[in-house]
């Protein structure tokens, strides 16, 4: 039992002592332009396509779940592996191709110096203040994982209860608080119908709705992903609504989703979830009432996701393409 607690003790020191360092503008030195050019071309992506900062956000929630905030949600399989991205929950993942030229970009003007980590890290920050969330500053100094394995994703399902999401969350550190703010990620974007139909038809295997869904929006849903739609087996061809069906604001990070929650308008079941305890109805009140609240919290649970197992100093590499680890 003293052997056990040591263990525990020692990961928890190392855990603290890579999250404090991390630094405000790491890269100042070593690549001063870093921050600024990962900034222009996240927002070159987001001019072409408004949806870019919520693949960005749901791509850095996938990746910090898994290993801790390590890139590794970006390997591609091999002959000899089956990497995350090929998991169930990740094969909707968008956004590898803003790293990607976000990577090029950066090795023509730093080769070898930031990390994949950081890029994404740095990328879904600035997706965020340009969808309308505020620009927070993020400590930088992450190393890229080497090891990114399908049998190691284990993420929320939208149909869990909020007291099993809460378990996975407290996993990596984080609080009630927390993920109630972070799923306000879901007021910008768009869901696959497969993630949610059976709320449409079939709940809980009852042959019914869900009755927690308001009867606008079950109607409006039904049109949009019929019974016999071509679900998640097929993505390609299984349709999409936005997240955000309480407003007219489906790219903007804004407290309307949780006015949506309020009203038994929210899409996915986790997110309805939220209304019906006693802490995250009142949060959900909260945020509704002062969206600045909301932004200010945001920011917070996102540095606090951001510092979650990072590899820092000597551990890790440093990858020259963000998609495959050095040889």
């Amino acid at each position: 039992m003293a052997t056990l607690f040591v263990t525990i003790l020692i990961l928890l020191v190392q855990l603290v002592n890579s999250a404090s360092s991390l630094q405000i503008h790491f890269y100042n030195n070593s690549c001063p332009r870093a921050e600024l050019i990962v900034k222009s071309v996240v927002w070159k992506h987001v001019l072409q396509d408004p949806s870019i900062p919520a693949g960005l956000l749901r791509l850095y929630f996938h990746d910090c779940l898994i290993h801790g905030c390590d890139a590794s949600i970006l390997i591609d399989s091999t002959d000899d592996n089956v990497a995350e991205k090929e998991a169930p929950p990740n094969l909707t993942l968008r956004g590898f191709e803003v790293i990607d030229d976000i990577k090029a970009s950066l090795e023509k003007q730093c080769k070898g110096v930031v990390s994949c980590a950081d890029i994404l890290a740095l990328a879904t920050r600035d997706g965020v203040s340009l969808s309308g969330g505020a620009a927070y500053v993020l400590p930088t100094g992450r190393r890229d994982g080497t090891v990114s394995t399908m049998a190691d994703v284990h993420i929320p399902s939208p149909s869990f209860s909020l007291s099993a999401a809460l378990s996975v969350f407290q996993g990596i550190g984080l609080d009630l608080v927390d993920m109630t703010t972070l799923l306000g990620a879901h007021s910008v974007g768009l869901c696959h119908c497969g993630f949610f139909i059976d709320r449409l038809y079939n709940f809980e295997g009852t042959g019914l709705p869900d009755p927690d869904m308001d009867p606008g929006l079950l109607d409006t849903l039904r049109q949009q992903c019929p019974p016999h739609v071509v679900t998640l087996n097929n993505i390609s061809k299984d349709p999409t609504v936005f997240m955000d069906q309480h407003s007219n604001t489906p790219f903007r990070l804004d407290a309307s989703f949780y006015h949506g929650v309020l009203s038994e308008k929210a899409v996915l079941q986790l997110d309805q979830g939220l209304a019906f305890t006693d802490l995250t109805s009142k949060l959900a009140t909260k945020y509704a009432n002062r969206p600045e609240v909301f932004r200010k919290q945001f920011s917070k649970s996102m540095i606090k996701l951001g510092s979650v197992n990072v590899l820092t100093g000597e551990q890790g590499e440093i990858r020259l393409n963000c998609r495959t680890v050095n040889g």
